[in-house]
């Protein structure tokens, strides 16, 4: 084979005959390298091995990309199945370690991809990690104690590569004392509900593998019909896993997505929690509050606290599918609410459930066939949000690219830039004809293929229409369980990961059936309570930025409970909800003061990465957010427990050192000492007498 090379300045992708494997990734300017063996795929009940002996690139010249990365493509023929050929995409940022890559399978002739043992055969890659110590690092674990996904790390044991376990992931990072190898997929579901996964070996090889869903039964390849898989990662960088930690958040940050609104730390609000209040506080119904008068008033408080993105919640629209503003609600269709918000600088945001369309909407008739169906039987349309019955369609199938098409409407016509995707479930369809399976296949494998299908679907979705409208970000809710939740969101949007945790029947706390405006959330209200469940998701900053993790925090009077909310909300997470038009101007005054000290240092604060002490709701509970670079960022300590309700309350004290080299212009809260050292380290002393939060500003005016 003649030898062909690409890379950057980190990594050389390297596909020769004189090299183990397909191809291999060796580290620039190191004498490591890392083969990666070819894929097996079951065509007509026969295994093939895909090794290819002569690549051709595709391209004389590589793809350059929006976001500055860079495409290669290599095609060839499979050495025992020459009608078959194997063409490998690699997308390599300029940076990065981290390197994407997918394959396609297509035939000169017909060929069909079979299941002999009734499940997928398909292994994408394999490599060995022999005298390397495994972690799996699960980020789909769905916590019903603080009702959210969490980020789980499991140290993979010898036994477990004797006795051959399949682990799910989506990313597995190994150490050998000298580098760190990492590997994973670009997919969503939650754990342990597996589509793909890392089959480990005796031999402590380990095979990236299809495991259900990856395709149909008898799919055919022939010269109209080919085979793409999910993108998968790998990388390889010197030092521990808290190296390969920091450059794959950078990664994931800066590098994985072609549009990079999503990045961007803004300060969302959303209308949602004050629609919850209005119908359980003043037994209302959720949509009354959704009016021209009430959205301006808000916009007008909003603008002075400091938030940039105002999103409507549901309820703004006429009716679902055709997603055509409620001119009963908004009588110039938002245009008024559209000019406001352009006074201040603001950005608009929308509320969609993408799955539903009207009984009477255009979208429905034009697209009856993509109504969902599971065991053949369409559920019956029901009623979204005090708005007219609507039906459930299958975002697989066509239908998705007609949701998208309206949503891209709606940026050209009104400007919107944020869309919040909610009550999307991953197993909604398992009908035939909607590109996840046919008649010959049964219910479950066409649900199954759904599955897999969806999460994918939804990535794609979402990058097609942050293609389409420059600014535009995309946010899939996930605050429920078993919606997709993985990598594969995070190429083109991002999560809105808590809405307001646990429910009172998840601590089995039963509900007043009686009440139509019984109230089910449990951390619902003002005070330190609620930030325990949403800082607890945190965790996933040291691998996945938190200003991709959406969340909102309430800005309630009084201002020790506005602290709490700002010092959790800075961390990343940067949403706030509830009643606007409540909070005095003392308050709005103070959160804009603090909002407006967080925003000189933010872009330092997102680049990095969360330093924690102690577990939300303990003492200490301490944050730092400092980048190591400029010494600008933040620290935040909670304190939580004094001995209340039953005993005399007693005074916490905190005693904090940074862990990083700080900017000696320094603000922070009343009742906190800082004292900056001759090694530019920081001393933070701060003492409360009741549960709240202290704000340390490293590098603002």
């Amino acid at each position: 084979m003649t030898p062909i090379q690409f890379g950057n300045d980190h990594v050389t992708i390297i596909l020769s005959d004189h090299h183990e494997g397909l191809w291999a990734y060796r580290v620039a300017a190191e004498d490591i390298t890392i083969p990666v063996y070819a894929p097996r795929i079951q065509l007509n009940g026969t295994d093939i091995q895909c090794d290819v002996k002569q690549f051709q690139l595709n391209n004389n010249e590589p793809l350059l990309l929006p976001n500055g990365s860079v495409e290669y493509q290599v095609t060839g023929p499979v050495t025992v199945q020459p009608s078959l050929f194997l063409t490998i995409t690699f997308r390599i940022a300029p940076t990065s370690p981290v390197i994407r890559f997918k394959y396609t399978f297509s035939s000169t002739g017909l060929l069909h991809m079979t299941k002999t043992n009734g499940s997928d055969e398909l292994d994408y890659f394999s490599y060995n990690l022999k005298h390397f110590q495994p972690t799996e690092i699960r980020l789909s674990d769905y916590n019903e104690l603080v009702h959210s996904y969490t980020l789980s790390e499991h140290r993979v044991q010898p036994s477990w590569f004797k006795y051959e376990r399949m682990l799910m992931g989506p990313l597995l990072a190994a150490e050998d004392g000298s580098h760190t190898v990492l590997s994973g997929y670009e997919h969503g579901s939650q754990y342990p509900d597996m589509y793909t996964g890392f089959q480990l070996h005796s031999d402590y090889t380990v095979t990236v593998s299809a495991k259900k869903g990856n395709y149909p039964n008898l799919h055919a390849l022939h010269p109209e019909e080919s085979y793409t898989s999910i993108w998968f990662q790998f990388a390889v960088v010197r030092g521990s896993l808290k190296e390969m930690e920091h450059c794959y958040r950078t990664f994931i940050l800066e590098d994985i997505s072609l549009c990079n609104a999503s990045r961007k730390p803004y300060i969302y609000y959303n209308t949602w929690a004050y629609q919850e209040r209005n119908r359980h506080w003043n037994r209302s119904k959720y949509l009354d509050s959704m009016h021209l008068e009430r959205v301006l008033n808000e916009i007008d408080t909003a603008a002075g606290l400091g938030v940039e993105v105002y999103v409507i919640d549901t309820g703004w629209y006429e009716k679902t599918g055709d997603w055509n503003v409620d001119l009963t609600r908004f009588p110039d269709g938002l245009q008024t609410v559209k000019a406001r918000l352009d006074q201040y600088g603001m950005q608009l945001g929308l509320w969609f459930d993408p799955k539903v369309a009207a009984v009477s909407s255009q979208i429905l008739k034009d697209h009856k066939h993509c109504a969902v169906s599971k065991n053949g039987i369409e559920p019956p349309p029901f009623a979204v949000w005090e708005t007219e019955l609507s039906q459930r369609m299958c975002l697989v199938s066509e239908y998705g690219d007609a949701f998208a098409d309206h949503l891209i409407r709606l940026h050209q016509e009104l400007g919107v830039t944020y869309f919040k995707w909610d009550a999307v479930g991953q197993y909604e369809c398992d009908a035939a004809g909607h590109g996840h399976g046919s008649l010959t296949d049964s219910y479950e494998e066409r649900e199954q293929s759904f599955a897999f299908r969806l999460a994918t679907r939804l990535g794609e979705l979402a990058e097609r229409i942050a293609l389409a409208c420059p600014g535009a970000i995309i946010d899939l809710d996930v605050t429920e369980s078993y919606r997709s939740f993985g990598l594969s969101f995070l190429t083109a949007g991002k999560y809105f990961l808590v809405n307001n945790g646990p429910y009172f029947p998840n601590y089995n706390v039963p509900a007043d059936e009686k009440d139509p405006y019984y109230n089910y959330n449990l951390f619902f209200y003002p005070g330190p309570a609620r930030g325990w469940i949403c800082r607890t998701p945190l965790t996933y900053d040291k691998w996945i930025p938190s200003v991709l993790l959406l969340t909102h925090y309430l800005p309630d009077d009084p201002v020790t409970n506005q602290t709490v909310n700002i010092a959790s909300l800075i961390l990343g997470q940067n949403g706030l909800w509830g009643d606007l038009l409540g909070i005095s101007q003392e308050g709005v005054s103070y959160i804009a003061s603090l909002l407006g000290m967080y925003k000189q240092i933010r872009e330092d604060m997102t680049a990095a990465p969360l330093l924690q002490t102690g577990q939300p709701g303990t003492n200490p509970e301490v944050y730092e957010k400092v980048n190591p670079v400029s010494g600008r960022g933040a620290v935040v300590l909670f304190a939580n427990s004094f001995g209340q309700p039953f005993h005399k309350a007693r005074n916490v004290q905190h005693t904090y050192i940074t862990r990083n080299i700080v900017h000696e212009a320094v603000w922070c809260t009343p009742g906190v000492l800082v004292s900056i050292q001759e090694d530019g380290y920081a001393v933070i002393q701060a003492e409360f007498n009741e549960p709240g939060a202290a704000i340390i500003f490293f590098g603002v005016h």
